[in-house]
């Protein structure tokens, strides 16, 4: 065999190889893609994982979802701007921003809202729960479902907050929420929007003195490297929420739907679990790396905000909180 025949033979063999495969590969598939903000080790990305694997379960391989984690594709705003065009076909966001587009929302951002973690989750999985997470298809935005992001609280670098007036002149980072940025001046701080990529090094370089997370959040960015003091205050309990975009969910089949929203559900009970276990694990590091963990008398911050609460009645955000305070 001439060297030209083996040229030409070994050609043959790919060709007839990428054909064989190309062949094997389902051409019938649905494929969403699906980005956030959050690192591959937030409890977060591993429930979206775990969704996705449900999914591909559920559907026996005709769905798939491919997942673009760490901002690849955008900041939360940006993503969910992609989802109203039908760019992206989910995303995970915090439903602080989401108040932008759907007001009543706002009521997630005003702190002591909520009694405790039952009452929490009975408003969450009840018909308030719902009514918010399909209050956004208006703007294309429908809910799936909600993930846990616990409790927000005060970190900060240099100061110990054990009170509403040590937060007194210090610039405290915040989502991109105007509720969140009142509540924060109703206890004496000041909130500064800052995108949460850029936020470590915000506060290395002291753009701000300090920010406020739920303990995983606080652990897996590593602001605790920067941040010697986290108070747990939990001021607010802020959830993940899980979008589509509104022409990808009606482009799917009503069975595909179902397949869908029942890997979304089970996700979440995934991802509650993994988030209570993180919580503890990520104050247990934080401590470990030298972090003091302060808990304070929440009664003077819940004093604090009252005002602040009565600021918002007539609006969509007092009557829901009313409501939940009412369960």
């Amino acid at each position: 065999m001439t060297s030209l025949q083996k040229v030409c033979r070994a050609v043959l063999v790919t060709v007839l190889c990428i054909f064989a495969v190309s062949c094997t590969q389902r051409s019938d598939v649905r494929v969403l893609k699906m980005a956030h903000s959050l690192d591959q080790n937030h409890p977060v990305h591993k429930a979206i994982e775990f969704m996705a694997a449900r999914l591909d379960s559920l559907s026996a391989g005709s769905m798939r979802v491919d997942i673009y984690p760490g901002g690849q594709l955008g900041s939360e705003r940006e993503l969910m701007e992609l989802l109203q065009i039908g760019s992206l076909a989910m995303t995970k966001v915090s439903s602080s921003p989401m108040e932008g587009f759907v007001p009543a929302m706002k009521v997630f951002n005003l702190p002591y809202v909520f009694r405790d973690n039952e009452h929490y989750w009975r408003v969450l999985n009840g018909e308030i729960g719902r009514e918010l997470l399909l209050a956004g298809e208006s703007v294309r935005l429908r809910g799936l479902g909600y993930y846990d992001a616990g409790s927000r609280s005060f970190y900060t670098k240099d100061k110990r907050i054990e009170s509403p007036e040590d937060l007194n002149g210090l610039k405290v980072r915040v989502q991109n929420s105007q509720t969140a940025l009142q509540m924060v001046r109703a206890l004496g701080g000041s909130g500064t929007p800052i995108a949460w990529g850029e936020l470590y090094t915000a506060l290395q370089q002291g753009v701000v003195d300090g920010a406020e997370n739920n303990p995983p959040s606080f652990y897996s960015s590593k602001h605790y490297e920067v941040s010697r003091y986290y108070t747990l205050n939990e001021h607010t309990s802020v959830p993940d929420i899980v979008l589509i975009s509104t022409y990808v969910w009606q482009s799917l089949t009503p069975q595909q739907q179902v397949w869908l929203q029942t890997a979304m559900d089970e996700s979440v009970v995934f991802q509650r679990q993994l988030w209570q276990e993180q919580t503890a694990a990520a104050l247990a590091a934080v401590e470990a790396a030298g972090v003091e963990v302060i808990i304070p008398d929440k009664a003077p911050f819940m004093a604090r905000v009252t005002e602040l609460h009565e600021s918002f009645r007539g609006t969509d955000a007092f009557t829901l909180m009313q409501k939940i305070q009412a369960l």
